[in-house]
């Protein structure tokens, strides 16, 4: 009889496994290196430039003080409108999944938005507000809304109605039905919404700065490209990617830790 596993019961597994996961993926990054070093040195092509050139760039943008002030801006933008979109896409999501005529309205929407290239709206940011940071934070918000929004949707949408129809024959009013049912029922995928949103947020960022920023790491790459310097370009790349690493770990331990009820796949007792 398969049964779900205490903390405590999980921990060892859960260590194991993070273990493994840390083994792989340094794994796969050094092998990814090593090859991006032996094309460089055997093609030669001008923007591929050598792994020990760009951890160079990278270290002397870091020293002169442009990645931390740039980096800096970036985190200011993407902390206020991945946590707008978050609270505002997750709330969104529940009432379109649970209530017919809020997704009538609201479905069309939101599939334009998960349709169309998001940065077609940086006119219209530009229009409302201007030349600014409040421009970026609405194009990183946009970029993060609609995919936490859809997948929270489907996730409110298929809920066993019979755990729903229990709660109701007990007593639950609408507000304790989604706090009790509905959004312990959708958290692994709400989860997942959000760390796709974060992925995509990170995107929306870097986009944004490229297009309209006047300071942050989008627009220390628009500046160092048009100078065709490739090495500081990907020395500006490689701290994207160590970001992107530390919020996507952050995220999948915010996601064990809330998912902690759900039984590991292969588990028996």
């Amino acid at each position: 009889m398969r049964t779900a596993l205490t903390p405590i019961e999980r921990a060892p597994t859960l260590t194991v496994l993070n273990l493994s996961r840390v083994r792989a993926a340094t794994m796969s990054l050094s092998l990814g290196l090593a090859i991006w070093e032996a094309l460089s040195r055997l093609l030669h092509v001008a923007f591929m430039p050598t792994v020990p050139s760009i951890v160079k760039s990278a270290w002397r943008l870091t020293l002169s003080g442009q990645v931390p002030e740039a980096l800096g801006a970036s985190l200011m933008v993407l902390v206020i409108a991945y946590a707008l979109a978050a609270s505002i896409g997750v709330l969104a999501g529940v009432l379109i999944g649970r209530y017919r005529y809020v997704a009538i309205a609201c479905d069309p929407y939101l599939d334009a938005l998960l349709g169309v290239p998001n940065l077609l709206l940086v006119p219209l940011f530009f229009a409302l507000f201007g030349l600014g940071r409040a421009t970026e934070i609405a194009v990183v918000f946009v970029y993060a809304f609609v995919v936490i929004a859809v997948m929270t949707r489907s996730a409110a949408a298929t809920i066993d109605p019979l755990l729903i129809e229990m709660a109701r024959a007990f007593g639950a009013s609408d507000r304790q039905v989604l706090r009790h049912v509905v959004l312990p029922g959708a958290l692994p995928t709400v989860m997942a919404g959000l760390r796709l949103g974060m992925g995509r947020a990170v995107r929306g960022l870097i986009n944004a700065e490229m297009l309209i920023g006047s300071i942050g790491l989008g627009t220390l790459l628009r500046a160092y490209g048009n100078q065709f310097d490739a090495a500081s370009v990907f020395g500006i790349l490689s701290v994207l990617v160590v970001l992107a690493l530390i919020v996507n770990g952050l995220m999948r331990a915010l996601d064990r830790r809330l998912n902690a009820w759900i039984e590991l796949p292969g588990s028996s007792r």
